[in-house]
């Protein structure tokens, strides 16, 4: 279990990171902070002294505890040849793909991973950037939390540019912060999917978008702009929205009464990636509806379990190693000084037993039988 002394220490230096505390300006008083964080005077003391020896802060005597210009002290020379890595979810979907392109490269050069996760949450991005950057980190690749939001950690990225540290992001990037980035063109995404099910002669299509992220808002974006193209059924798509932390048991309510209303029956669905769409198969069947009979389905990414599914799913696929691959060489380049240029991949239809094509006459008789 972390000790005490080691949790104030992290919640004091997260703060001068993040630019909460200023350089120079005085911290709460020894006294003070016993009543914040409800420990002795001895913790307390532990915990400053151990700041005071990593320049984040000094004392003035009779005077209190202060911020040190930390970013001007002389940094540690790097025993260890390491990158970090933080990723909304590491564990499943098509993460350990892009870690394993990544380690690929980089271990070719004597370069290890550091890994954290944030859970698409921002006080975990928030804690996983201050933990990693005490381990005097050779360079550092990143997938934003909630890029679509603002940068909760604005404070804490600008200073890792004034430390010098190479950094990229990865699937998005913060509008706010000028870095490369390696990410799929997803206005891209959003329209061929649409257009692969209006082209298949579905005109009432649901699409169900994630909009804390980048990614979700742009892919909708695509949907939005493939319908434009399609004026005579402008007016019959259909959008749901839901974020990270959104119970999906609502969405799911949402999506129930659409699908079973008496009119306006959608034939199709767009979802914001594959992990939602096993989902929506899932649901579709415990309500008594087919894929692709009764509604046809499209997801993002290529989950590697998307072709097992029963239907196989019709998707977009994601770079996944490749992108690894990429992202690992531009952070070496980044490392040895060498110039490097963002990089928008173009998205690939795979088409598997998902999605079936229909006429307006199938259309018409769809909606009737649903109805009866």
């Amino acid at each position: 279990m972390t000790k005490k002394y080691e949790r104030i220490k992290q919640d004091i230096s997260e703060k001068i990171l993040s630019e909460e505390y200023k350089v120079n300006e005085k911290l709460p008083t020894e006294s003070e902070l016993m009543e914040i964080y409800n420990v002795s005077r001895f913790t307390v003391r532990h915990a400053i002294d151990e700041l005071e020896k990593e320049n984040f802060v000094y004392r003035i005597q009779g005077a209190g505890i202060f911020v040190d210009d930390w970013k001007s002290k002389p940094k540690p020379e790097i025993k260890n040849k390491t990158i970090g890595l933080i990723s909304t979810h590491i564990a499943d979907y098509i993460f350990p793909d892009i870690i394993a392109g990544i380690d690929n490269y980089i271990s070719n050069y004597g370069y290890s991973i550091l890994i954290a996760n944030t859970q698409n949450n921002p006080e975990k991005e928030r804690k996983s950037l201050t933990n990693l950057l005490k381990n005097n980190l050779s360079g550092l690749i990143i997938e934003p939390t909630r890029s679509a939001l603002n940068n909760f950690n604005k404070g804490i990225y600008d200073n890792i540019k004034s430390m010098g540290i190479p950094m990229l992001f990865i699937n998005a990037v913060y509008d706010d912060i000028d870095a490369p980035y390696l990410i799929m063109d997803d206005v891209k995404v959003g329209k061929i999917c649409t257009e692969y099910l209006i082209s298949k002669g579905h005109k009432q299509i649901v699409g169900i978008f994630k909009v804390d992220d980048k990614q979700g808002i742009h892919r909708m974006n695509g949907y939005i702009q493939a319908y434009q193209q399609h004026p005579e059924i402008s007016n019959m798509g259909e959008i749901m929205m839901y974020q990270t932390e959104e119970n999906k048991n609502n969405l799911f309510s949402k999506l129930h009464t659409i699908l079973t209303r008496s009119k306006f029956v959608p034939t199709a669905i767009v979802c914001y990636n594959d992990q939602l769409a096993l989902q929506v198969i899932n649901f579709i069947k415990e309500i008594g509806l087919k894929v692709p009979d009764d509604i046809s389905i499209v997801g993002v990414d290529d989950y590697k379990f998307s072709k097992y599914m029963n239907p196989g799913l019709t998707t977009i696929r994601h770079p996944q190693e490749k992108m690894g691959l990429d992202a690992g060489k531009m952070i070496i380049d980044m490392i040895n000084k060498q110039s490097v240029s963002s990089k928008i991949y173009e998205p690939e239809l795979i088409e598997r037993h998902s999605v079936r094509k229909i006429s307006p006459s199938v259309v018409s008789a769809h909606n009737t039988a649903r109805n009866e």
